[in-house]
């Protein structure tokens, strides 16, 4: 009966080391927690146009959300954004019949992808240019629009956060 008990008391022993060594630690970021506010301007047509990057990074340091859009001027001479225009911005046509994105995909969709991926590599460095400009990259699927004026807004809200 005694070994019985001590054979109980082991096995409980051991159970209870396996599972409290198996707490999953939580991952460590390299940012300061806030939100941040970054953004680049650029001439279009003769207009200056601002892109800007919101970043909220918790309090592991981690980026948490990416929020991107960039002003535009409609024919009327009236300033949106490109977001705010969502599918009446027109680029799903365009983007199919660059035929990297099967049946296209709108300005919106596109940067969200953007966005995800930055929370997903946690920042910038993934980025791959396949240009001296930072004009065009093919290192992020689904996306065949221009993103140096996002990367430019994004890398300076990431600046700030360091």
């Amino acid at each position: 009966m005694k070994k019985l008990k001590k054979l109980f008391i082991c096995l409980n022993l051991i159970g209870l080391l396996c599972f409290t060594g198996c707490e999953e630690v939580p991952e460590k970021g390299i940012y300061k927690e806030g939100t941040y506010f970054g953004y680049n301007q650029s001439v279009s047509n003769g207009l200056t146009l601002t892109t800007t990057a919101v970043i909220y990074v918790d309090n592991l340091g981690m980026i948490k959300s990416v929020f991107i859009d960039s002003t535009y001027s409609q024919e009327e001479g009236v300033l949106t954004t490109k977001k705010a225009l969502g599918d009446n911005y027109n680029m799903k046509e365009t983007s199919a019949g660059l035929g990297n994105i099967p049946g296209g995909a709108e300005w919106y969709e596109q940067v969200e992808t953007l966005e995800q991926e930055i929370i997903k590599e946690q920042g910038l460095n993934w980025i791959k240019w396949t240009d001296e400009t930072k004009t065009t990259t093919d290192s992020i699927a689904g996306v065949t629009i221009a993103i140096n004026d996002m990367y430019l807004a994004v890398d300076n809200a990431l600046n700030q956060a360091k």
